[in-house]
């Protein structure tokens, strides 16, 4: 047996000897932590923790698992294993718009960011030449008013049959709705053109620009039923100025919005996120 590098995220009521007991647990096994982060938050008394470790060649994922079940049990912990290595079965869904996308893809195909992506889903047709340039199957599924309900239902089971873990609204310019949303309830992550809270919905550019701003920012954030107001993976802004038009305002921003969302994608998948209620704890 070869050895493996594993990644242990915790979420659990915060008390003391939590650290100490993974610890403890990880050195009585022979694990070699080579990386460990953890955040308690006073305010909702929870407590987090991303441990990254090398297990032994005599002992299995499954065998690790089982035996921490008793430390999980007994600091009612919400705990998950993952190997460093895997790459995250991942489903890109766009509209029209091509920046976010082709950089997903492309950090993809170079092997910066941990995703694989087995097929991309569009309500348009224009994103076809691109993605199966990249040799990823394009399925196009037009929504109306008429036929949402039944085009979500053909993406879950797209979602089923492909085993996607995540989905990356990347640039797709439809509302999905709340059934979905619970559905795939910290699956989802979106990036919206502007720096939440300020401007959100439709046309957040001419927003700005009509209240004078001298940011310009983007937000990735993970979809829930309330419009843009899931919980905040990452933000950047760029600096304009004062005679800055729509259309400077809008390639300034396609560029910290192609930024921003890899960037909350690439901690998602290297499982730096974890959810605190409508926030997030973002390990770096």
């Amino acid at each position: 047996m070869t050895q493996e590098r594993l990644i242990l995220t915790i979420s659990c009521p915060d008390r003391i000897g939590i650290v100490a007991a993974v610890a403890g647990y990880l050195a009585a096994h022979q694990c070699f932590i080579t990386d460990s982060n953890h955040f308690g938050d006073t305010d909702t008394n929870n407590f987090f923790m991303r441990t990254v470790f090398v297990l032994p060649s005599h002992l299995s994922v499954q065998t690790i698992e089982r035996s921490f079940a008793a430390v999980a049990e007994k600091f009612e912990m919400v705990a998950h294993f993952a190997a460093a290595t895997h790459k995250t079965r991942t489903l890109l869904m766009a509209s029209k718009l091509e920046h976010c996308i082709n950089d997903l893809l492309h950090r993809m195909r170079i092997g910066s960011l941990a995703i694989d992506v087995p097929l991309v889903v569009s309500n348009h047709e224009t994103l076809r030449g691109l993605v199966e340039w990249n040799g990823i199957p394009f399925v196009h599924l037009p929504v109306t008013a008429e036929n949402r309900a039944f085009q979500e239902a053909r993406l879950l089971e797209l979602i089923d049959a492909y085993q996607i873990e995540l989905v990356v609204l990347a640039r797709y310019m439809q509302v999905l709705s709340p059934e979905i949303c619970e559905r795939l309830s910290g699956r989802i992550i979106n990036i919206h053109h502007s720096f939440l809270p300020s401007f959100r919905g439709a046309r957040p550019y001419a927003q700005a620009y009509a209240r004078g701003v001298k940011l310009i920012g983007a937000t990735a954030h993970y979809v829930t039923d309330l419009l843009d107001e899931g919980p905040i993976i990452e933000q950047a802004v760029e600096r304009v100025n004062h005679d800055s038009t729509i259309a400077d305002l809008t390639a300034v921003g396609r560029d910290v919005e192609r930024v921003v969302l890899a960037r909350a994608v690439t901690d998602h998948v290297e499982r730096r996120v974890l959810l605190n209620g409508n926030k997030t704890v973002v390990f770096r």
